[in-house]
């Protein structure tokens, strides 16, 4: 028993630091794993702009173009860039002695990476990129700071810097707005994103809608069977009631006579 609780408590232990570690306000993220439109923009932007690093071993190409509802021909020509077949594990083929010696450190397999981290905090992270030059890459996170990776997604951002300028004020995580004239009321408010102007092929609203689509991606890819479970489990709960009534019934049958 002792044993089994010191398991536990060394496999709760990344989570419980990581928790401690987040400071960094997350913004909220709805993903419909149901969206197979959402889902195929995020498997194509995560091919496109993620594999060139990362890789989801742990999935196979065939098992998302069946569960995307993608046709395997499409699949083929837009998302395998790697000679890999369609029945192929999602592997990159970078090797992880050379990914270490060129970065420091061999980029993580990110086909769990939405149950290790989070949605929300994906959604954050891939956001909140800035233009920092005292870092190797010209860029840090105000999620991640000091992260030691580009930002693959810059071209479609733009360029964001941090820095001072009115925010509306927020209490009680409400807007505060003026009871007179009903404009906002703002606040200088300081370490600050700002996408520069046209520096970036997407609005911002476009920028956090593809953003979006990745998240539920790697959320898929971390639990392809989700909505398998959930439909079971509905079947599971009924038959469970079902069987309860008569179950309690035939418990009072055979206990009606006891004292």
């Amino acid at each position: 028993m002792k044993k089994q609780l010191a398991a536990l408590l060394f496999a709760l232990l990344p989570a419980v630091s990581f928790a401690a570690a987040t400071e960094y306000p997350l913004d909220k993220v709805d993903v419909d794993l149901r969206d197979k439109a959402a889902l195929q923009d995020g498997a194509r932007t995560f091919a496109n702009y993620c594999m060139g690093c990362h890789s989801a071993e742990y999935q196979r190409y065939e098992r998302v173009a069946n569960d995307l509802g993608i046709p395997e021909d499409v699949m083929m020509e837009n998302l395998v860039f790697t000679g890999a077949k369609i029945g192929d594990h999602m592997k990159i083929g970078m090797q992880a002695s050379d990914a270490k010696v060129w970065f420091g450190a061999a980029p993580p397999d990110l086909t769990l990476v939405a149950r290790v981290r989070g949605n929300d905090w994906l959604y954050t992270y891939l956001r909140t990129f800035y233009e920092d030059p005292t870092r190797p890459y010209g860029v840090n996170n105000m999620v991640f700071p000091n992260v030691g990776m580009p930002n693959v997604l810059g071209a479609l951002q733009g360029r964001q810097v941090i820095g001072c300028k009115q925010v509306q004020v927020v209490e009680d995580g409400k807007k505060v707005f003026d009871p007179l004239t009903g404009t906002p009321v703002t606040e200088e408010g300081c370490n600050q994103l700002t996408v520069l102007s046209k520096t970036g092929t997407l609005s911002e609203a476009e920028f956090d809608e593809k953003i979006k689509n990745l998240v539920t991606f790697l959320a898929y890819s971390a639990n392809p069977v989700k909505l398998e479970s959930q439909r079971i489990g509905v079947y599971v709960l009924l038959f469970l009631a079902f069987f309860f009534v008569f179950a309690y019934l035939l418990k009072r049958e055979y206990w009606k006579d006891v004292h």
